[in-house]
């Protein structure tokens, strides 16, 4: 999904590998369009009244295309305990500026219905799973 940002400066030199053109050794980590994954994981997650529903746990990349398919939100438990984690399609969030995190159109009764896993569990390694996420939430696959 596009968004509307200005242009951002050049960095680096178009095909550079340089990740600190400043030479300070402070790598890159946040542009204006661009974030590295660090700095999403642990991000709020808000539902449409701007009431918090649980925060970016990880998020999945499909290999081949290199996109952000899902991200897997951590929800409920406390300190870790009883958590669980529910993958939202990467194209069912937006970010809010003003919020700080990203908005899912989705409430808590509507998660309590979706796709889960647990701690330690690996559901995307049957291949069916993401698309009963895809189904769940209405969205068409990112690959």
């Amino acid at each position: 999904m596009p968004t509307d940002l200005p242009n951002e400066r050049a960095l680096r030199a178009p095909g550079s590998m340089e990740l600190d053109p400043s030479g300070e050794g402070i790598s890159t980590d946040e542009t204006r369009r661009l974030i590295a994954s660090n700095k999403v994981e642990g991000t709020a997650v808000f539902d449409r009244a701007g009431d918090q529903i649980g925060t970016v746990y990880n998020f999945m990349v499909d290999k081949v295309t290199g996109q952000v398919a899902y991200v897997v939100m951590s929800f409920g438990g406390f300190l870790g305990i009883g958590e669980s984690y529910h993958p939202l399609p990467w194209r069912a969030l937006t970010y809010d500026t003003r919020l700080g995190g990203y908005v899912v159109d989705i409430d808590r009764d509507q998660l309590a219905g979706a796709p889960t896993h647990g701690a330690g569990e690996d559901p995307f390694a049957d291949d069916e799973y993401g698309r009963r996420v895809d189904a769940y939430y209405k969205t068409t696959p990112s690959a």
